[in-house]
């Protein structure tokens, strides 16, 4: 089934509990609405189409910005065609350190300089980080000028961040950051993101969980399996899957892998590949749709 302007899926959106395999929380609300800012897909003219991701999530109360995006004017010529206000936003959710997911930070601050964002905690990474003094090795024979600080560290220093002054939150396990509303934490294995972290963003609800990734570095079916440990039931998974250059053996393995999950929906989108959609629609049929920059996807109608 092609997406165009909208997409009802029959449902309801609450919301999900993270951590414990036993978890039932669900988000208070049971409507819920994911808007697709940025892709490179569309048939929309005020849309623009550029590489990328962004998504506004709007579920049980809760305005959620996941990604912003390539270029900063791009992103905000789509947020404004939209009729998005980003002043009124409850937190922002970086998945990962890629420049076409994060670009379009900028203008987000320079409507909402105070809003909280999330995103993975890395040693030195561009969101900012910390260190206790002690993971250096210390001389005490040595004169002071030829010791970090003189000799006299801060017990945790400190790294800066490319958004100075900017609400960061790091995350570096799966945490639950609402009620009902999670962020998977992973770690890439991958050759190329080898270390990379990423976050993913889980929503529990009565029909399952409703699973939003970034580009999926870590490996998509790796993040459906643990997000299954909130619920073995997942409803909807979405995003970038990060496939399109994967070899056709190794994609029916990965399609393969999440079909034994039994995801009521599957949406492939930014870096996901055709490939990977068509193997997807091969084994999976009736459960893959596509979007495009600008599609509403709606729950609990």
């Amino acid at each position: 089934m092609k997406l165009h302007a909208a997409l009802f899926l029959v449902g309801t959106l609450a919301s999900t509990t993270v951590f414990a395999p036993t978890a039932t929380a669900f988000a208070a609300d049971s409507k819920g609405q994911v808007t697709i800012l940025y892709d490179a897909f569309g048939k929309d003219a005020a849309m623009k189409k550029d590489w990328g991701f962004s998504a506004l999530v709007e579920v049980a109360g809760k305005r959620i910005l996941f990604d912003t995006g390539n270029d900063p004017e791009v992103f905000a010529s789509n947020v404004k065609a939209k009729n998005v206000d980003l002043s009124n936003l409850d937190f922002v959710v970086l998945s990962h350190r890629h420049s076409d997911h994060m670009a379009g930070l900028s203008y987000v601050l320079s409507v909402n300089p105070k809003v909280k964002i999330y995103a993975p905690k890395e040693g030195f990474g561009i969101f900012g980080s910390s260190l206790p003094a002690s993971f250096y090795r210390k001389d005490e024979s040595l004169p002071p000028d030829m010791r970090y600080y003189g000799g006299t560290p801060p017990e945790v220093m400190k790294f800066g961040t490319a958004w100075q002054g900017a609400n960061f939150e790091l995350i570096d396990k799966t945490t639950e950051v609402a009620p009902g509303i999670a962020l998977i934490a992973l770690v890439s294995d991958a050759p190329g993101t080898r270390e990379l972290k990423e976050l993913s963003l889980a929503v529990n609800t009565p029909d399952g969980v409703v699973l939003l990734v970034g580009c999926a570095h870590p490996g998509i079916e790796k993040i459906v399996e643990a997000t299954a440990v909130i619920n073995p039931k997942i409803h909807l998974i979405m995003g970038g899957f990060h496939l399109g250059p994967a070899p056709a053996d190794y994609l029916a393995q990965v399609v393969s892998e999440i079909g034994k999950l039994n995801p009521d929906v599957l949406i492939p989108m930014h870096c996901s590949g055709l490939n990977f959609t068509q193997e997807a629609q091969r084994q999976m049929p009736g459960k893959v749709m596509t979007t495009t920059t600008g599609t509403c996807i709606s729950f609990g109608i």
